[in-house]
């Protein structure tokens, strides 16, 4: 398919030591995102209600290691059907992930086991909404669905993007939002974005834990998934760290099959030998008026990377807004990835001419497409 709208050249992001641009964006982030955190306070305490309705409900487990789970094959992925299209109801559970095979160190020097704290959406029974239902009984006669892990950004939680992820859920896929544990907006000492390196780490302890409770002969998640369909989705930092996750050497989880960056960036250093020939079909999105993560760095590691490949340019757009509440950009984001997912997780090859059309708004949003 050819592109559907120009896009726009710029040189490659230098690569290795953390640059001055680097650490200027750092800065501008920071500051930034603290001054939105009380626009969408709203958003998080709709989380915390959420969380204390789950309560003792919450399913709480020893996390297996990434080492110990296979390359996403199940007999529940193999002779299952394909999902029902939806639209679901959003069921939510909180797992509680503990890596003992990796420690962080805390403000005052003391170390603990890396625990992500995650919040799993899920297609569930009962009347599609925008209200998590939690510890609904799931879906599950109409899966097994595709998994998406998704990174919240620096200085965030997983509930800036509670209408997003609703809406995934919604057409037929499971949701893995984990807390970052030292770059989250509660982390103990404050967020410290000198973390970012851990935390494609973290997305594929995630992934293995979360192939593992569908996996297993019993459970509220058993036989939920279809093991061999799994995305990587994040934005800002997020983002940052879904793309070393998808296509880094140093990273790369090879169950990845698509990856879904909404306002990243590469983290320096990686990606220093360039994208893999056989990586992840990439989306990528970029307000471009985006101040916190500048256009170019999204234009850099999409001219880098290898087709299939889309950019999501939304035309005059912030840095949040597109992913959190500020219409139509945020439907526009959830229709086209949306599309993507249904694209390259569910082979529903018809939903590229969706994926062409809502990403194709006149003075909102234009997309190039490479299929």
């Amino acid at each position: 398919m050819p592109a559907t709208s120009s896009r726009q050249s710029v040189p490659p992001k230098a690569r290795g030591e953390p640059t001055e641009a680097d650490e200027a964006r750092t800065v501008r982030r920071r500051r930034a995102i603290a001054a939105s955190v009380l626009v969408f306070a709203a958003a998080a305490v709709a989380l915390v209600i959420v969380v204390a309705t789950v309560g003792g409900g919450a399913h709480v487990k020893r996390a297996p290691t990434a080492a110990g789970v296979g390359r996403g094959t199940s007999a529940h992925a193999s002779s299952a059907r394909k999902s029902a299209p939806g639209p679901f109801a959003v069921g939510l559970r909180v797992l509680r992930l503990v890596d003992h095979t990796r420690t962080m160190t805390l403000p005052g020097g003391r170390s603990q086991p890396r625990t992500l704290v995650t919040y799993v959406r899920y297609p569930a029974l009962g009347r599609p909404g925008q209200a998590d239902l939690p510890n609904a009984p799931p879906a599950g006669a109409d899966g097994p669905f595709p998994l998406v892990v998704f990174g919240h950004g620096f200085a965030q939680t997983p509930a800036l993007y509670q209408l997003l992820l609703q809406s995934w859920v919604r057409a037929g896929y499971v949701v893995a939002a984990p807390v970052f544990p030292l770059e989250n907006a509660d982390a103990p000492g404050g967020p410290d974005e000198s973390d970012l390196t851990n935390q494609p780490a973290d997305m594929s302890f995630v992934i293995s834990s979360l192939l593992a409770e569908s996996s297993a002969k019993a459970g509220p998640l058993a036989g939920l998934l279809d093991t061999r369909e799994v995305a990587v989705a994040g934005h800002s930092d997020g983002g940052d760290t879904a793309l070393a996750t998808a296509y880094d050497p140093a990273y790369r989880d090879g169950r990845v099959k698509a990856a879904v960056i909404l306002s990243g960036a590469e983290i320096p250093g990686t990606l220093t030998s360039g994208f893999p020939l056989s990586g992840p079909p990439l989306l990528a999105t970029q307000g471009t008026a985006d101040t916190i993560n500048p256009p170019s760095a999204t234009y850099a590691f999409y001219e880098a990377a290898h087709r299939p490949k889309f950019l999501l340019r939304l035309l005059g757009a912030d840095h949040l807004g597109p992913y959190s509440n500020k219409q139509p950009q945020l439907g526009i984001v959830e229709r086209v990835t949306t599309a993507f997912f249904d694209t390259y997780l569910k082979h529903k090859t018809v939903a590229l001419t969706r994926l062409a059309v809502a990403g194709n708004v006149p003075r909102v949003a234009s997309l190039t497409s490479e299929p």
